[in-house]
């Protein structure tokens, strides 16, 4: 599951993404992995480990909430 946000440019900076991404990891609990950053320049990668898939779920809805909150555009998204 991921979705790829990004602001509207906003004069000569270049716009922020953010991309959310949830996946089980090997050991039978999910990773929540949140990329950031300008585009066209560095990104900077942080996880959050979680023990069940609910647990995952919620933190993914509560993250892509607060960024769409905070003016984000949804430009791509899949389960």
């Amino acid at each position: 599951m991921h979705v790829h946000l990004q602001q509207p440019a906003d004069g000569a900076q270049a716009p922020r993404f953010l991309r959310l991404t949830l996946v089980p990891d090997l050991f039978g609990g999910w990773e929540l992995l949140r990329e950031s950053g300008r585009v066209g320049a560095r990104s900077q990668l942080r996880r959050e480990l979680y023990l069940t898939a609910d647990e995952a779920r919620h933190a993914y809805d509560k993250a892509r909430d607060a960024e769409l909150h905070r003016g984000f555009q949804i430009l791509s998204h899949g389960d």
